[in-house]
């Protein structure tokens, strides 16, 4: 019934100025193997990873290709998930037919159809997200956070941090997930690339430890 209601979006009078559309019906694999398609309805229903997952392997396969979701009524949640992982649109499964066509429309003009609810979360989420990195530039780390960042930097493991300033490995995760929460990264990959796109070393006044042989020094 769906897939009825969508066909019968094509069947309406095209308006003056308007692109004349022609529905393509096959398979997800014949759809991604042709050269002409330019833009593809996806009904999708599912929110978290696996709809991200979809979107992401299609663009792979064809980035140039404007996808248009339809999915389920008043799932702002999957709405700003597909929207950040590249769909043009979405539409909720109640939309009319005029409502579909005007999507359309909008996303062949080069443009993002989308409640207006749905794209004002997605841009207060955009901006938590700015102001967070603007947080992150300058965080204030404590001398002890200093010492594991310099460490962090030469590429040692937890386990050499924690020998070399004679703590515990638990600290030396505990002071990790600090940092990474301070800098707004998710591994130790990234955040050594944050301190070092920050010039951290110069500007933090951090020092290189020599390796400390059998230290029994306390954690501060």
């Amino acid at each position: 019934m769906r897939l009825a209601g969508l066909v019968s979006v094509f069947d309406q009078p095209v308006l003056s100025g308007k692109i004349p559309l022609i529905p393509v019906i096959c398979s997800m694999r014949e759809l991604l193997a042709g050269s002409t398609l330019d833009y593809l309805i996806l009904d999708l229903h599912e929110s978290g990873s696996s709809a991200q997952f979809i979107i992401h392997a299609i663009l792979r396969v064809r980035p140039g290709m404007r996808l248009l979701v339809v999915g389920a009524q008043g799932n702002d949640e999957l709405a700003m998930e597909v929207i950040s992982a590249g769909a043009r649109a979405y539409l909720d499964l109640t939309a009319e037919i005029d409502m579909v066509r005007l999507a359309i429309d909008v996303v062949i003009s080069g443009n993002i159809c989308a409640s207006r609810r749905v794209l004002c979360k997605l841009i207060d989420r955009l901006l938590k997200v700015s102001d967070s990195s603007l947080t992150n530039a300058s965080p204030q780390l404590t001398s002890r956070e200093k010492q594991v960042v310099e460490l962090i930097l030469q590429a040692r493991s937890n386990r050499e941090i924690a020998h070399n300033l004679g703590i515990g490995i638990p600290s030396v995760t505990a002071h990790v997930g600090r940092l990474m929460r301070k800098t707004g990264t998710d591994n130790r990959i990234n955040l050594a690339s944050f301190m070092r796109k920050h010039n951290w070393s110069d500007d933090c006044g951090l020092i290189v430890l020599p390796q400390a042989a059998g230290s029994t020094k306390s954690e501060n």
